[in-house]
């Protein structure tokens, strides 16, 4: 199994993404048409299916309507100051 599936900064994005997804009351599919790509491929992420890229973070947080570093802000704000990657 990749790292990056158990990465705790990867867990913690991706639970960012899904929680302001739900608080702008979008749908996987909403937000797939907003950044041009299908619903699976928004689906893959949340399931940790597909490994996210910065640049996905960053378009994800924009369709969704936040700020992608406040996005991030709230995906790390929890971690401790020395993690495994």
């Amino acid at each position: 199994m990749p790292a990056w599936v158990t990465s705790p900064v990867h867990e913690m994005a991706i639970q960012a993404l899904i929680e302001a997804r739900r608080s702008a009351g979008l749908t996987q599919r909403d937000v797939a048409r907003k950044i041009g790509k299908t619903q699976s491929f928004v689906a893959k992420i949340e399931i940790r299916e597909r490994n996210l890229s910065l640049l996905e973070f960053i378009g994800l947080a924009k369709a969704i309507g936040v700020a992608p570093h406040e996005l991030l802000g709230r995906a790390t704000a929890e971690l401790p100051d020395e993690f495994d990657l």
